[in-house]
């Protein structure tokens, strides 16, 4: 996690203690929030956090999509971290999820989903399930997911929330992503969320005619790609500098591998 900053720390200014204050409201809060999908009928605590996450984290930095906004308006997003991060779940950071992952912030689980321009009736290839938050966006946006997650238990943990809060466009496989899901391909969008060295070729192989990929490479440095296949062939452009956690497996073998000779 990012150390923490001066004003964060016990006796610091009083805009820090009004701040800690606040996440500890919302913490008690948490504790006993109306949970989508599970039948309550009290108001939900966490909608005004939520909205102003939306407003203030992603749409004032110029994500535009009004079904990616909604999207992340709704989905509450405290419950794909543990819940000693849930008082955190609305800033814009990342968080740990366990087996020494995080979940993206905010803002880049929008930007990401935002490049793919989906309408609704797409087939998404997700490569990183990690704690099923950005499948979620996805399954929200179109009509069916395909996630893949290297790591079990985070594959079933992913899979069991999705399906207690009522998500069920979306098909979890714990595998390792370099391969993709050959059997369901072509995908009309592909999300990666680790960053591998080189673009695993068989993901760009399940890449449908008019598709996109959002996906990050390299390694200490990294740029977040949109890759679209055309009938004319493949098209490449960098969008932002990341920094996510590598694509583990086998792309590493491969990102070991020289550059073929051109």
């Amino acid at each position: 996690m990012p150390s923490r900053k001066g004003s964060d720390l016990p006796g610091a200014s009083p805009r820090g203690q009004a701040a800690r204050a606040g996440r500890t409201v919302l913490a008690a809060l948490l504790a006993t929030a109306w949970l989508p999908g599970c039948g309550g009928n009290g108001a939900d605590p966490t909608e005004a956090p939520r909205a102003e996450m939306v407003e203030r984290q992603i749409a004032a930095r110029g994500v535009k999509d009004a079904r990616v906004l909604a999207a992340m308006r709704r989905l509450p997003r405290h419950r794909f971290v543990p819940p000693a991060e849930a008082a955190h779940a609305y800033e814009d950071r990342t968080l740990p999820i366990g087996s020494g992952q995080t979940i993206s912030k905010p803002y880049i689980v929008a930007f990401m989903t935002e490049q793919l321009q989906l309408t609704g009736r797409e087939k998404v290839l997700e490569i990183g399930t990690g704690s099923g938050y950005q499948t979620a966006v996805l399954a929200a946006l179109a009509a069916e997911v395909y996630t893949i997650e290297i790591r079990p238990e985070l594959a079933a943990s992913a899979e069991k929330l999705l399906k207690e809060l009522g998500v069920r466009n979306v098909h979890v496989r714990a595998a390792d992503g370099y391969h993709g899901w050959a059997e369901a391909a072509p995908f009309d969008a592909i999300l990666v969320t680790a960053a591998p060295e080189r673009v695993p070729p068989p993901l760009l192989d399940q890449l449908a005619v008019g598709g996109r990929m959002v996906i990050p490479v390299g390694g200490f440095y990294q740029e977040l790609k949109v890759i679209e296949r055309t009938r004319q062939g493949l098209t490449e452009r960098s969008v932002l500098p990341v920094r996510f956690v590598p694509f583990t497996g086998e792309a590493e073998r491969h990102g070991a591998e020289p550059e073929p000779a051109p």
